[in-house]
């Protein structure tokens, strides 16, 4: 059988990694660029990346 200890411990760590997941989740949702909404404005922002790549 488990223990008491032991499923305390297994619950602290199980709440700490679903926090540890959410706030990356926020993160990456937070930092990601919208994908371009017609060809046009994907040529134009390529356009400007090879601009800055120079």
């Amino acid at each position: 059988m488990i223990t008491d200890d032991q499923l305390y411990n297994l619950a602290v760590f199980l709440g700490m990694s679903a926090m540890v997941l959410i706030v990356v989740y926020h993160f990456l949702e937070v930092n990601t660029e919208d994908a371009p909404k017609t060809a046009k404005a994907g040529a134009q922002a390529q356009q400007a990346a090879e601009k800055v790549a120079r």
